[in-house]
């Protein structure tokens, strides 16, 4: 069957290296690899019959994976980073390029190896680092869109150093097609932005009128891998024009639908990938030169991590991104394969420093998830050492904070529990990583604290131990728990509510305590089925009743110990219907053991009693001989101040709330 053959074993011994690694709590994206160094030629027993065969596929999946990246990419986001990236990335290169010079000068290798050699290591892998960030949950985040900006300029410099370093004893038939090359990326871009804007927007339009799914797909997949193959035959790389293809498309209303259809064949593509760099590597030339290749891993991935972390520092980024960067981007790249090829086939190097690259390549990349997943470990370690660092707080008020909400994240929910906060006059703080949305915050006049809320000091400069609340608004479960557990440490009785995108993960949440969590997937379909039964013959009480069944029986396996789930259930449910208040009924308290009727409740206060929940179970509507007993929640309808008169006949006012008494308190 040949490349058939070779592809299903490709699959299945990954499916059960991925399966294996996702056990040992490793990155998935190393079970791929050590898949393809199972079937490589190097290391005997199942082998796949032609591994260049798969060699091509792999740039298949290199060019879906920049094709997907820039459906996700808009041109906006690239000017938060265009300094470091437009700038920041040319130093790099040319920083990186004498690293390895000089690595390779003092190891004794000519001046035209050592160059060669500064060059390929100084790429670093576009594939690795995107797989990587999408595993860890950080794509999106400020750090990765740097990674991103400086990966995009680094691909455009795979261009001209194919031209330069070969014809380094012929400069003068170098330069000319150096300019030519830029003439026509140069070309292609603006094309792309001026004529793609306008035609690709309406080709999908018409496509997606036709309904076909299929078609779509097909649509998509002919775009990006089309464009991809035309930069190609311009003599530019063709996973840059896959980029370039989805950036463009992403600006069109159909780019949400063709990231989420291309996302199966990327990741099919992508595997072969990964499995193909495990076959190039070859144990034996390891084994016979164990200290060139140690000593090259070592002083490459040092002194890249270093310079990417120093640029990240020089352009002002600050908090955890100089260290995600420089833990993210040590590697050395896909394209250096590229450039090493190019270098064999013109004579420029000899096989030993070829396999030397493809060697050092393949180890870093190995190490790279590992590495940058120990990012948040290794930052809370620089914070306990270095606990002088400054943070930066705005708007907070003078007089300080008091039975207040933290706010954690001012992305696309925060932003909108900070506008809802703000618009009762509720009293609250942000906590946000991003200077960008920080400066966002900053301009709304919000109170905000810049740092890291995982950390003790960012939690006490938000003044954790006098808040009421702790909103967190980031889905990931590590953050989750690094915060909870942060902030119980100042104040034990801190209510929490949490946001989860895995019901898998609420098992987590009732350990440490936490009831108050959303899913906003889970909210989103109830509140699409209770708009969908307002076009039947169903009352609107009718339909909330049943969302509100659904959404306790789902919770209540989770959080419903003996402690009162249900009945928090029914006090949420209780409360949609009226504009009411709930009030706990404590040992001591004048009506505890008169009835309603006794007690002249209405004539004395204004108030209606229309609920009360005794043992988990809810009485509506209470007869005038209902009788109170201690433990009661009674729920009052009634103005402010005959809530107030409620308060005072049984003498429970609190001053703690702006409340006329403390909800579920009396």
């Amino acid at each position: 069957m040949g490349i058939a053959t070779d592809i299903i074993l490709l699959i299945v011994v990954s499916f059960g290296c991925g399966l294996l690694f996702q056990r040992l709590r490793q990155p998935v994206i190393l079970g791929y690899i050590a898949a393809g160094i199972i079937l490589g030629p190097h290391t005997g027993g199942f082998t796949v019959s032609n591994s260049q065969d798969i060699e091509k596929l792999a740039e298949i999946g290199v060019a879906l994976l920049l094709f997907a990246l820039g459906l996700e990419f808009s041109l906006k986001d690239l000017k938060p980073v265009k300094k470091i990236a437009l700038i920041g990335t040319p130093i790099q290169l040319t920083l990186t390029i004498g690293l390895g010079f000089g690595i390779g000068y003092f190891t004794g290798w000519g001046w035209k190896d050592s160059l060669w050699l500064g060059a390929c290591v100084s790429l670093s892998s576009t594939m690795v680092i995107l797989k990587t960030l999408m595993n860890q949950g950080w794509l999106g985040t400020l750090s990765s869109k740097v990674m991103i900006g400086m990966l995009i300029i680094q691909d455009l410099a795979v261009v001209p150093l194919m031209i330069i370093l070969p014809q380094l004893n012929n400069p003068s038939v170098g330069l000319p097609a150096l300019g030519f090359a830029a003439l026509k990326a140069a070309a292609f871009i603006a094309g792309m932005l001026l004529l793609g804007t306008k035609l690709l927007p309406r080709l999908m339009g018409h496509i997606a009128k036709l309904g076909s799914r299929e078609l779509f797909l097909l649509s998509i997949a002919a775009i990006g891998l089309g464009i991809g193959y035309a930069t190609h035959m311009l003599g530019l790389s063709f996973a840059f024009g896959a980029f370039i293809a989805g950036m463009v498309l992403n600006e069109s209303d159909h780019g949400h639908q063709a990231l989420s259809d291309i996302i199966p064949l990327r990741d099919l593509f992508g595997l072969l990938f990964f499995a193909s760099v495990g076959m190039l590597f070859d144990p034996v030339f390891v084994v016979d030169h164990i200290v060139e290749v140690v000593v090259l891993v070592v002083a490459v991935s040092l002194g890249k991590g270093i310079i990417f972390s120093l640029l990240a520092k020089v352009f002002r980024y600050g908090n955890v991104i100089p260290l995600a960067v420089g833990l993210g981007m040590f590697q050395v790249g896909e394209f250096s394969f590229v450039l090493a090829t190019v270098g064999l086939s013109t004579g420029s190097i000899g096989h030993a420093l070829y396999s030397l690259i493809l060697t050092t390549a393949i180890l870093t990349m190995i190490l790279t998830p590992l590495f940058s997943g120990r990012t948040a470990w290794l930052y809370a370690l620089k914070k306990r050492w270095f606990r002088h660092e400054q943070l930066e707080t705005l708007n907070i008020p003078t007089e300080g904070l008091n039975g207040h909400a933290v706010i954690i994240g001012y992305g696309r929910i925060g932003s909108q529990i900070a506008l809802a906060f703000n618009r009762l006059n509720l009293p609250f703080i942000l906590i946000e990583n991003d200077h960008r949305r920080v400066d966002l915050a900053k301009a709304a006049g919000l109170p905000i604290v810049f740092g890291d809320a995982t950390h003790e000091i960012v939690l006490k400069a938000a003044e954790v131990e006098t808040a009421r609340l702790v909103v967190i608004t980031a889905p990931d479960v590590v953050t989750f728990q690094a915060v909870v557990k942060q902030a119980r440490k100042f104040n034990a009785e801190l209510s929490v509510v949490a946001r989860t995108s895995d019901a898998s993960f609420l098992a987590t949440f009732k350990k440490l305590g936490v009831k108050s969590v959303v899913l906003p997937e889970f909210e989103a379909g109830l509140e699409m089925a209770r708009k969908a039964m307002l076009h039947f013959p169903i009352t609107t009480t009718e339909i909330q009743r049943q969302t509100e069944q659904l959404r306790q029986g789902f919770f209540e396996p989770f959080f419903d110990d003996g402690h009162g789930y249900k009945t928090l259930a029914q006090l949420r449910a209780a409360e949609q219907h009226f504009d009411l208040q709930w009030v706990r009924l404590l040992e001591g308290n004048p009506l505890v053991f008169q009835s309603i009727g006794e007690a002249k409740i209405r004539a004395k206060t204004g108030v209606s009693v229309v609920g009360i929940i005794r043992d988990e179970k809810l009485v509506t509507n209470p007869d005038a001989g209902f009788r109170f007993e201690a433990g009661d929640l009674v729920a009052i309808i009634g103005s402010d101040m005959a809530r107030r008169s409620f308060c005072s006949i049984s003498d429970q006012t609190t001053e703690k709330s702006s409340q006329p008494c403390d909800s579920e308190s009396a």
